[in-house]
This record gives C-alpha cells, sequence and structure tokens, in this order.
C-alpha cells in the first residue's frame, strides 16, 4: 500500500508516516518546503530508502498538487490511502467580536479547501485494494459540542465532516472508505505539553483504522482514532 500524507513534517504526520512505514507500506510525505531541512523525515529515509519519498505538497497550491499527483501517475504509482492532515489553529480564544476575518480565510484554505483539492486531484489515483480516504478532524468540529471562540478551527472542521460525509457517499459503491476522524488532544506543537495523549498512539490507532482492525459502525462517518463514534 502507498500512503500519502499532508503536512507530514512533524506532529502527527510524521508519527503517521513513521507507522506507517513501520508496517510496511510505502509513504508519500507531503511537505510545503522540501528543500529546507526535514530532520525527522530524513532520519525515516536513512531507515527506509526508497519506501519514503518526501515531496512538495502544499495543500492551498492546487497546481503543485496537480503536478504531483500527475508525476505519480507518469510513474506508475497508485495509492491505497489519502490522509489528509495539514492543519493550523488560528485565532485561539478570540471572541466574535475581536475576530480578524484573514484568520477565518486562512483557516478555511487550509484547513477545509486543502483537503479538497487534494482529493480532487488524488481520488484518480486511489485503485488500490480496500482503499481509504482519512480527514484529520477535531472534537471541535462536533456540532452538539459546539462552544464559542475557536471560530476559525470549529467551523473549518465541522465543514470538513460534511465533506466527508459527502465522499462517504461519492465513493461507497467503490468500496473506499472515508472517515473524519478526531486525533484526540495530542502533545504536538498545537496540542501543547500538557496534552493527554501520545501521537503515536493516535497515528497507530489511524492506521488500525485504515487497515480496517478497527470498523466504525455509525451512520455519520465521524469517530476518534480508536474507532469510537463521535457526536456530530
Amino acid at each position: 500500500m502507498n500512503i500519502i500524507i499532508t503536512g507530514a513534517g512533524r506532529g502527527l504526520g510524521y508519527e503517521l508516516a513513521a507507522e506507517a512505514l513501520k508496517r510496511g507500506y510505502g509513504v508519500i510525505a507531503g511537505v510545503r518546503r522540501p528543500d529546507q531541512e526535514q530532520t525527522a523525515l530524513s532520519k525515516l529515509a536513512e531507515t527506509y530508502g526508497e519506501k519514503l519519498t518526501i515531496a512538495a505538497l502544499d495543500v492551498t497550491d492546487e497546481a503543485g498538487i496537480a503536478a504531483l499527483a500527475a508525476s505519480l501517475q507518469e510513474q506508475g504509482r497508485t495509492l491505497g490511502a489519502i490522509i489528509n492532515n495539514a492543519a493550523v489553529l488560528n485565532a485561539r480564544d478570540t471572541s466574535i467580536e475581536a475576530l480578524d476575518f484573514q484568520d477565518m480565510l486562512i483557516t478555511m484554505d487550509i484547513n477545509l479547501y486543502g483537503p479538497i483539492r487534494v482529493v480532487k486531484h488524488f481520488l484518480p489515483l486511489l485503485t488500490e485494494p480496500e482503499c481509504s480516504i482519512i480527514n484529520i478532524s477535531s472534537e471541535a468540529g462536533s456540532i452538539t459540542n459546539a462552544y464559542p471562540n475557536d471560530y476559525p478551527y470549529g467551523i473549518s472542521k465541522a465543514a470538513l465532516n460534511m465533506f466527508t460525509q459527502q465522499l462517504h457517499v461519492y465513493v461507497k459503491e467503490r468500496g473506499i472508505q472515508v472517515l473524519s476522524v478526531h486525533p484526540g488532544w495530542m502533545q504536538t506543537d498545537m496540542g501543547g505539553a500538557e496534552a493527554p495523549t501520545n501521537p503515536n498512539h493516535s497515528a497507530e490507532g489511524i492506521l488500525d483504522l485504515i487497515e480496517k482492525r478497527t470498523t466504525p459502525e455509525g451512520h455519520f462517518m465521524f469517530v476518534d482514532y480508536t474507532g469510537k463514534d463521535m457526536k456530530i
């Protein structure tokens, strides 16, 4: 299986790449600037060699995404999973009265339109058996448990959950699994050091979902990294 991962240079994205390689899969690790030092991924490359491809992938750059997809297709490479992991958390704890709409625009461009662009161009390559599209979401995207002040992030993740549900309906006849996954509050740059979840544990759970060791049973394709249904 080949897995493409966005935002793979650090945090959960890196852990997902490391776990996938550990399980014997090929990984296309998408980072915005592969020409800059990618210390963690470079160490993985030393261990796994050609199993790892570090690729330029900026989710806001549709032309670049299309070019990467075309390049992989020319190489005859197929995909078994797409993991839309790249995201930003802007305007944290900002009241609606103080909200800067530039933060909204940036967040929606990366957190929502980014996954849409990636799926648009990489879906034709998703031809391996038992394929999956994993959109990394958040409990912040639950309408049932909505809370104020994290407007850009929460709204973008709620919209991402809608995109997941639309995709699920669109590709279910092809046998493609589509999930929005809450990875937990993790010890990453975004989550902070006080977070209770090790991102490696979350990565293991997400790979288990891709391998269908865990099969979600709810109507809505919104689960946590253990496969437990989340409230939409």
